[in-house]
Order: structure tokens, then sequence, then C-alpha cells
């Protein structure tokens, strides 16, 4: 039997839920473009698209933007959970631990339901927010049912009511995170949701997935190469120094797109309608209209266009969002796929089994018979 590394084009699952063509820029939720999702939608909008398959009406959009904001208070056994992990934990392993303990026996664990994923996606941020303060000897902010997901969760990080700018971005950059096909994360969860686990246990599998460095790497190194730009002055001959070496351009070029990368050209008309008198986002728009020129005249034909993480660091430098949340505040988008993927796996379950090629040494003889 022959095997293939890293299930690398194997098909694992049929989905409804969203699709990904790399070759022709293509990203799509359920029917809709995700570019047009995050310039057009809100985040309680495409959560109720991906979680129950078609966008809500007015009632049903205020029915859900109710049911989350009742959510997102942390119960008191879960404040006492994050205040027991030690300090040294990562954000991560915070939010393993924690999404796990919701399980606490109180409801069967199948077959998974909505309301449940919509208690995790609304905890997250909570969760996130809570711990952040905690570390830096702050008071934990109270969510506000009157703002929307992305603004309650800058609203819990800081205490402040945040930019409109700056929630408007945000959650554009949620949107786009929320899903992305059959990825690591996603199949650990569907995975372990298979085993009738229970949504919570198969959330807690998908965030330890997401929290290795080779699937939920932050947008870090972009803002350090905005940072060491530093001005639109400096942008081009601090580029073409990194080219002339032989350097790389960090935030172009991705392993799946080999075009356009979607989530970059939405989050890059949604930054430029957006710049204002924000530097951080000006700075940002400038320095990727001039590497692009020069990638073209450097590396002609290779096709290495912006991608994600790119716009991801401007909109987290805008925000002044610490590094540290970075991986956090993705998963709080993802959260939403995730859940959707599970629910979606429970409809017509089978565990997943797959085989492995044995290439390790044989007994030299036969087994001895028994009896």
């Amino acid at each position: 039997m022959a095997s293939v590394t890293g299930l690398e084009g194997i098909v694992a699952a049929e989905t409804g839920i969203g699709h990904v063509d790399g070759e022709r820029g293509h990203l799509v939720y359920r029917g809709y473009w995700a570019k047009d999702l995050a310039m057009s939608r809100g985040f309680e909008e495409t959560a109720h698209l991906l979680w129950y398959g078609r966008l809500p009406d007015d009632r049903e959009l205020s029915a859900l933007k109710e049911r989350l904001a009742a959510k997102r208070v942390l119960p008191e056994t879960l404040r006492r959970l994050l205040d027991a992990l030690p300090p040294a934990l990562p954000m991560m392993g915070v939010l393993q631990a924690a999404t796990a303990a919701l399980a606490d026996g109180a409801e069967p664990a199948w077959p998974p339901r909505a309301d449940q994923a919509e208690r995790v996606a609304a905890l997250v941020p909570s969760i996130v927010a809570y711990r952040h303060r905690r570390l830096g000897g702050l008071a934990p902010i109270e969510p506000d049912a009157a703002l929307d997901h992305a603004a309650n969760y800058l609203y819990m990080l800081t205490g402040r009511q945040p930019e409109p700018d700056h929630a408007t971005a945000l959650t554009a950059y949620l949107i786009l995170g929320m899903e992305h096909g059959m990825n690591a994360s996603t199949f650990a969860g569907r995975v372990a949701l298979s085993t009738q686990a229970g949504l919570y246990p198969a959330v807690s599998a998908a965030i330890g997935t997401m929290g290795g460095p080779l699937h939920g790497g932050a947008p870090g190194e972009v803002i350090a190469m905005l940072e060491e730009i530093g001005t639109q002055e400096r942008a081009e001959p601090w580029l073409r120094a990194v080219l002339e070496r032989g350097g790389r351009l960090m935030g172009f070029g991705h392993r799946i797109y080999k075009t356009v990368d979607p989530r970059a050209e939405a989050l890059r008309a949604v930054t430029r309608g957006l710049t204002g008198d924000d530097p951080a986002f000006a700075l940002a728009l400038h320095v990727e209209e001039t590497a692009t020129r020069l990638l073209a005249e450097y590396k002609p034909g290779r096709r290495l266009h912006t991608n994600v993480e790119f716009f991801a660091a401007a909109i987290m430098k805008a925000i002044a969002l610490p590094t540290a949340l970075f991986t956090p505040t993705f998963t709080a988008a993802r959260v939403v796929g995730w859940t959707a993927h599970m629910l979606e796996q429970a409809g017509h379950n089978r565990i997943f089994r797959p085989q492995s090629a044995y290439v390790g040494a044989m007994p030299a003889e036969q087994p001895a018979s028994i009896g």
C-alpha cells in the first residue's frame, strides 16, 4: 500500500463549509466569497453562515448577537481555573485547558450542539482578555453587551472603547480567519470529534494543534520589518537592500496561494478605506506597493504576492495587540470554523482510522503456535 507523507492531497472528508483553491486564489464560505463577507458583513453574520448554513435575517442576527453577548461572561469556576494556571503557561495552553474544562459533565458529550459552538466562540476572547489583564496586574474588564464581537474583545483587553476603524479592521481579520479548508487544526478537531469525545474536548485538540509554530504562526516578523522600515521614505532603500543580499521580504508568498491571497486582498481594501490619520495602515500600504514592484523587478515570474499575514500585521500593530496574543486572536476567529466542521462531522460521523505503513524489522521466525 502506497503511503502519502502528511496525507498531502488525500481527501479526508466532504464538506459544504469552505473551499480553498490556491491556483485561482479562491476562498469560499458556503457559496460566498470570503473577501466579500469580510468587507460587507459582521463577525456574527458570518459565524451564523458557517454554523447554520445561511446568512441571518435581521431577527436571527439580533438574536445571535444577544446570545453571544450573554455567553461572553466567564463563569466563576473558569475564573478560578485561569487564576490557578501557572503564569508561565503560554496563552494557547491556557485556552486549551479552559476549553477542555467547559466539558464539566453537566450535559452529554454527544451529539455536539450549535449552542455549544456559540458558547465556546463567545468565551475564547473573554478567556484571552481575562488572563492577559490578570498577568499584567490589571483588573479584568467585564464584557459590554452593547458592543459587537471584535469591539468587545478590544474593550476587554484595554478597558477603553475601541476606535471604530480598529474594530472594523479586526472584524475583517476575524472573518477571514474563520475557515480555511482541512488545515491541521480543523482536521485534528474533526478527528477528536469523530470519537464522540464531545465538542469542547475537540476544540481543545484543535487549539493544541494551532499552537504549533508550523500552523498558528503569527505575523510578528512582518511587524518587525515594518518597525525597522519606520517611514515611507525609508521603504524603497530598505527593501532594495534586503533583495540585493538575497534576503526574504516577510509577508509575501504563500504555500497554498499561487496568485493573490484573497484574504490579503480583502484586508488591503479594508485598510485602504481606513488609513485616515493612522500611520500604521498608511505605512503598510506604501510598503506593500513598493515591495510588490521590487519583487517583480528582482524575482520576475515568481508570483510573490502579499499574504494575509502582511495586512494582519498592519492591523495588529494599529490596535497595539501584544505579540503573545497574535495566535490566540487567530484562534478566536478559527474556532468558528472548527465548530462548524465538528457539527458537520457529527451529522454523518465515522471515526477517522487511517492506516500506517510499517517499515520496521520483522522477527526472524514465524510465531510459535499456542496450545
